[in-house]
């Protein structure tokens, strides 16, 4: 395995290829070669298809006498899949293509009629200018009219699309000035809000300066110090609600029930609790003594 993967061979010191003698090989010889279908085509015995992109085992030689401005033109055999049949084709360089030759057709290929087609007229066209000036006349006033055609539809085209776009930004305009109304109404609910929200806890809560100190701290501290601040809550008035009325139903009757029992059944019920307690404790006591 490693000789296989050998690059480098061995020459003796009195190795002299002159010496070799040189394979002559006829002028036209053909070598095989491996390639693809250039275009899909038919054969002429059998009548089958043969797609492009087939690949063959094909025999490749110099066409003889035949160049295009001294481009080489080279012929392919190939054998049919089906009845194997000879085909040839050869390379087409004026058209940068390949040309069907023998033993099968081309099939139709219509874009390749329109080129043909088109570059008839065209000659046909120069041809009869050269012959009639007016007739050149005439197609070259067909040939200007066409174009300024071209460019109205094109100025109409353009002018539509500003006009579009135009319309578009004013639409975008107007709703976002409509989200910035939308906004800005928003900001002033939100602000007024939290104004009354203020308001209402400066009324609850109001800052008022603290008495005055005894004379004794009075004299102790500088003169320049600030006067302590104290926060006062505001007292509840008249027509706001009992905190009893605030509860529920449940909590207000416990509150009744205790109200009547008062606190020294309280008491009692809690010694009783701690007697009977006692009671048990000594009871356990006994058991394991």
């Amino acid at each position: 395995m490693s000789e296989r993967k050998v690059l480098n061979k061995y020459f003796p010191p009195d190795f002299d290829p002159s010496l070799i003698p040189r394979r002559r090989q006829p002028k036209n010889s053909q070598q095989v070669v491996r390639l693809m279908a250039p275009f899909s085509m038919r054969c002429n015995t059998c009548g089958e298809y043969i797609y492009k992109g087939k690949k063959f085992n094909a025999r490749k030689e110099t066409v003889e006498g035949e160049d295009y401005f001294g481009i080489k033109i080279f012929r392919f055999y190939i054998k049919c899949t089906l009845c194997s049949a000879e085909i040839t084709f050869k390379t087409d360089p004026k058209n940068t293509d390949y040309a069907a030759e023998h033993g099968a057709s081309r099939n139709f290929e219509p874009w390749r009629e329109e080129k043909a087609v088109e570059e008839e007229d065209r000659l046909a066209k120069l041809e009869e200018e050269e012959n009639n000036p007016m007739k050149a006349l005439e197609n070259r006033t067909v040939d200007s009219k066409r174009e300024m055609d071209i460019l109205d539809a094109l100025q109409d085209i353009r002018a539509r699309n500003a006009r579009n776009e135009r319309v578009g930004q004013s639409v975008d305009l107007l709703e976002r000035l409509h989200m910035e109304e939308i906004e800005t109404e928003e900001d002033r609910e939100r602000k007024l809000a939290e104004e009354e929200d203020e308001k209402l806890v400066r009324e609850v809560f109001a800052k008022v300066p603290a008495p005055a100190a005894s004379s004794s701290s009075s004299t102790g501290a500088s003169s320049g110090a600030t006067p302590e601040v104290i926060t006062v809550k505001r007292k509840a008035g008249a027509d706001e609600p009992d905190l009893k009325s605030l509860l529920p139903d449940s909590a207000r009757a416990l509150l009744s029930v205790a109200s009547t029992i008062g606190a020294p059944a309280l008491k009692k019920k809690k010694v009783e609790g701690k007697n009977a307690l006692g009671i048990k404790l000594k009871g356990k006591a006994k058991a394991k003594t």
